[in-house]
């Protein structure tokens, strides 16, 4: 239904301030915030809001609230992952994404939004808390002004992903999570590939675990630095024969190489991401062993280093839902669907839908449609179940006077009257209510007898 003149110069007012509030140079904004200067983007964009008297609107409030309910999604998804989806401007819409995430992994997120080049959409990362009594979640990186995030992750645990556009400001968006190395690999010529060893594999008959991962090379190929630091140690004895100790200069964490044919540095020498070490060998208790470098990360203890090294191959899937319903209401086709927690055949089910329920599709992922329903209840539901409604259920008539209403639900406003005996096409149906056309145009929602 298009918007009264009254809302719709309410909303071009409110559009015209926050282009203002994107466009001022050295104004009162600038002014207000050299003071105290937000961190991120996000936090910039709340200030200017602030600023122009905008946070204590209708609209400001609606964009706060949706910023802060996005931190409580609880949808896990796994990587990697692309999304396509729809941000309504009116809606100030946000959406949140939950990500198990393991130390040593670096995080990359890029996200572009469809429309004019003024349009920001801000997306931040927050580390979520665990069990020791912390309450909030913690912001630990956002997106630059190209759209793109990237973080190593320095603790293992869940993670979430904000995503949300400037208010009155939306429309299309794709989202693509993968994870990296974060560190280079250590052998030259090789990648995770050549790891044939792994992290807590038991040695000695059990006495002990493996706390590394050995990387198989010919003898002499070079041994890089993973990571920029300084050697700290190097020596030649015991279970690891030849080594050299790296300790990083990012977050302090020390690299052990082993079992190396030589070594090329000394140690109290600075060294960068890249330069060799040495050469493989197979010094040490690996004597008895094809050539091959351990590579160990220590810091408080051992840590697995793989996450660190490898480069994962896969490509998010091939997106197989029908894009052109983003935004839009569309209905259940199959004789009920399940509305689910993520996108996976594995994740609970929050709801039982019938046959021609109504619901509108946010976004597509793979073969997922993610979906509102009438009541605000968001889940995850089989592409293949949902159709559009472009073809009436059937034409039904009004035995009544009604009244034509927003939303499915006795508190919503009513926008249209209906004859009695008036025929209307319907639809879709969400509990007692159906969703018709009404012969001015209008769709909305009435109950009908």
């Amino acid at each position: 239904m298009p918007p009264s003149n009254p809302r719709r110069r309410l909303f071009g007012f409110l559009s015209f301030l926050l282009l203002s509030v994107s466009l001022m140079g050295c104004s009162k904004v600038e002014t207000v915030m050299d003071a105290w200067r937000p961190e991120t983007p996000y936090d910039q964009y709340a200030a200017a809001l602030e600023a122009a008297g905008l946070a204590h609107t209708a609209l400001g409030r609606t964009w706060v609230e949706a910023g802060r309910m996005a931190l409580e999604a609880d949808a896990l998804i796994t990587l990697p992952f692309r999304e396509v989806g729809y941000l309504d401007p009116v809606g100030a819409e946000a959406v949140g994404y939950r990500i198990d995430l393991i130390r040593g992994q670096r995080l990359v997120a890029e996200v572009h939004l469809d429309g004019p080049g003024s349009v920001r959409v801000f997306l931040d990362l927050f580390e979520m808390p665990d069990e020791t009594g912390r309450a909030d979640p913690r912001r630990v990186a956002s997106a630059d002004s190209t759209g793109l995030l990237t973080y190593r992750i320095r603790r293992s645990r869940t993670y979430l992903l904000r995503l949300q556009s400037e208010l009155l400001r939306g429309g299309r968006y794709a989202l693509t999570l993968r994870t990296t190395a974060s560190v280079i690999f250590p052998v030259t010529g090789r990648n995770s590939r050549a790891i044939r060893s792994f992290f807590g594999a038991s040695r000695d008959g059990g006495r002990r675990a493996h706390h590394g991962v050995d990387i198989f090379a010919p003898r002499g190929t070079p041994v890089v630095s993973a990571t920029e630091g300084y050697v700290t140690r190097v020596r030649n004895g015991g279970l690891g024969g030849k080594v050299v100790w790296v300790r990083g200069q990012t977050d302090g964490a020390h690299f052990y190489y082993a079992h190396l044919d030589s070594q090329l540095v000394r140690a109290n020498t600075r060294v960068h991401a890249g330069d060799t070490l040495g050469l493989v060998g197979n010094t040490g208790n690996a004597r008895t062993t094809p050539p091959h470098l351990h590579l160990g990360i220590y810091s408080n203890g051992p840590l697995d280093p793989f996450p660190f090294v490898h480069e994962p191959e896969e490509t998010p899937p091939r997106l197989r839902a029908d894009t052109t319903l983003l935004g839009r209401w569309t209905r259940i086709a199959a004789r009920q669907a399940s509305l689910l927690r993520a996108p996976s055949n594995d994740a609970s089910v929050q709801a039982t839908l019938p046959q021609h329920t109504a619901l509108r599709i946010l976004a597509g992922s793979n073969r997922w449609y993610r979906a509102r329903l009438p009541d605000g209840m968001l889940g995850f539901i089989d592409a293949r179940f949902v159709e559009s409604l472009q073809a009436p259920l059937r034409l039904a008539a009004v035995a009544s006077g009604r009244v034509l209403q927003a939303a499915p639900n006795v508190a919503a406003p009513s926008i249209d009257s209906l004859a009695r005996g008036v025929s209307v096409p319907v639809l879709a149906r969400f509990e007692s209510y159906a969703q018709v056309i009404a012969p001015s145009g209008r769709t909305g929602w009435v109950i009908l007898d």
